[in-house]
């Protein structure tokens, strides 16, 4: 079977790229499961129903997010409700949503797992034990193939945890940092890698933000308003094929501007 992720999902722009840019993809890589992480899909910071909408109805199958997750209280309700988006597995166990999902595709049962690095981020518990908590859950409810999303601030923790998980999942994609990194690979073990997936986003800007206004946060360190930025908008994702035992054979990026 084959996974297209697509990495953080950034305000109006990187939604309206998304559906321009899907039919395409979806013609040339010939996906059977499309994941997007979409923690930023409303104005840049945070999700709501309606931007959650747009994304599903672009062709994605299931959201992924991240640390913004909360950041727009009136979502709280559809998180919690949504089976087909999930949060971080290892923010408290009474937060809205869930932190995992299965979902069929091409007759197997994939089991979507969450997780945010622990690393300049604030979370419940380390993901270490968590993912093999969890994992061990989404094997006793069926799951034949398993999928992460590492939503993590430091490199060395998401290597870690591409690592840790060799050859128990067929992929560990890392999120959040929203730059699309040189290290996509299979690792030893099995399970495709990449530290950064990237954004889907203007990349004339600073991670999605337009420039003058993410400058002037730098420069006087005054509470900034950032605006989403417009301008030459990317989508960044990979595509993983995995094997009959669940396993990664091949992982590529996949950088597209939108014409």
């Amino acid at each position: 079977m084959r996974i297209l992720f697509i990495g953080d999902i950034v305000g109006g722009p990187g939604r309206r790229g998304l559906a321009r840019l899907m039919p395409g993809l979806r013609d040339e890589l010939v996906p059977d499961l499309v994941i997007a992480n979409g923690e930023n899909a409303a104005g840049g910071v945070g999700i709501t129903e309606g931007t959650a909408d747009d994304i599903f109805a672009a062709g994605v199958d299931l959201i992924t997010t991240g640390n913004h997750v909360y950041r727009q209280r009136d979502a709280y309700e559809f998180i919690d409700r949504c089976e087909r988006l999930i949060r971080p597995a290892n923010y408290p166990r009474g937060n809205p949503g869930r932190g995992s999902a299965i979902v069929e595709a091409a007759g197997r049962r994939v089991g979507v797992l969450d997780l945010s690095g622990q690393l300049q981020l604030t979370v419940a518990r380390s993901p270490f034990p968590a993912a093999d908590a969890e994992l061990d859950d989404l094997r006793r409810r069926g799951a034949e193939v398993l999928f992460v999303d590492f939503h993590a601030e430091v490199t060395s923790e998401k290597v870690a945890m591409g690592w840790h998980l060799d050859g128990r999942v067929a992929a560990v994609v890392g999120t959040h940092t929203h730059v699309p990194t040189a290290d996509a690979r299979v690792l030893p073990g099995g399970t495709a890698f990449i530290a950064d997936v990237g954004m889907t986003a203007a990349r004339r800007s600073v991670l999605g933000v337009e420039v003058d206004d993410a400058l002037g946060a730098f420069r006087t360190q005054m509470p900034p308003r950032f605006r989403t930025a417009e301008e030459d908008v990317w989508l960044n994702a990979v595509v993983i094929d995995v094997g009959e035992d669940g396993l990664a054979s091949g992982i590529e990026q996949v950088l597209r501007p939108v014409a």
